[in-house]
């Protein structure tokens, strides 16, 4: 039985009164209170719900510190994970950062050599002047003539291939600088497998541009696997043996 303040005051002052509990006619019935045994159980029914709820709340921190404990290795992964994750971005920022410095600088010499009188002369080089320039690239129209092989490695020494010619605008070009009726080698072949043309760069050669003469190429006598610009520019399939001239191409140097 709970009593309340102002029952137990009363209480306290009437338990302590030496005369103790008195009737009179004059004065209201006093309130009854439970006697001290009562008293005395409900304080140790206190003391005990007391117990109980401060019990139960170790309990809750105890199971809180426990499942702290158990999560404290995920914890700790995660931070390391996010620790390394600021690690990399730093140092591939750092790497984005110094490319793009190398860049800027690259292109601020390219700006200063292309502004330069030698460069507006000779756009593949003082030293390539024999080299005619198209559309970002230079081409080199040889005066010797060679089997197709032979031309192959003439343009590798060169630092520069057999043209792969790859539109209509690349193909008029090479059409109106070739001289008079000279033939000039392409790096176009079907030595791996006849009548599987490839360009000697890996260029699609199926989906490609193409300008062959009309009939060709026809692998007269079983043995044309080379292919070179003809009359007018035209493709025409023949040995590889065979002694003409040869393009090589290149790009613009930076």
């Amino acid at each position: 039985m709970r009593l309340s303040s102002v029952e137990l005051k009363f209480f306290c002052r009437w338990y302590s009164s030496p005369r103790g509990p008195t009737r009179s006619v004059h004065t209201p019935r006093p309130y009854r209170a439970a006697p001290p045994s009562a008293f005395q159980a409900l304080f140790t029914r206190m003391d005990e719900e007391r117990f109980q709820d401060e019990l139960r709340l170790f309990k809750d921190r105890n199971f809180l510190l426990q499942k702290l404990r158990s999560f404290f290795p995920v914890y700790l992964l995660l931070a390391l994970s996010l620790l390394l994750t600021l690690i990399l971005f730093g140092v591939s920022l750092s790497k984005v950062s110094s490319v793009s410095s190398e860049l800027h600088k690259k292109q601020a010499e390219l700006k200063k050599n292309h502004s330069s009188p030698d460069y507006q002369l000779f756009p593949c080089g003082p030293e390539s002047r024999e080299w005619r320039y198209f559309n970002g690239k230079c081409y080199y129209f040889s005066l010797q003539e060679m089997n197709w092989h032979k031309a192959k490695e003439q343009c590798k020494e060169l630092h520069s291939q057999l043209v792969v010619i790859n539109n209509l605008a690349e193909q008029n070009f090479l059409a109106y600088r070739m001289q008079g009726r000279e033939r000039y080698w392409l790096g176009l072949t079907d030595v791996n497998m006849e009548g599987k043309w490839e360009w000697i760069d890996g260029t699609d050669y199926m989906n490609g541009f193409t300008f062959w003469k009309k009939g060709e190429p026809n692998d007269s006598g079983h043995r044309e696997d080379c292919a070179h610009l003809w009359n007018f520019g035209e493709w025409n399939d023949v040995y590889c043996s065979y002694e003409c001239h040869y393009i090589c191409e290149k790009p613009v140097p930076a």
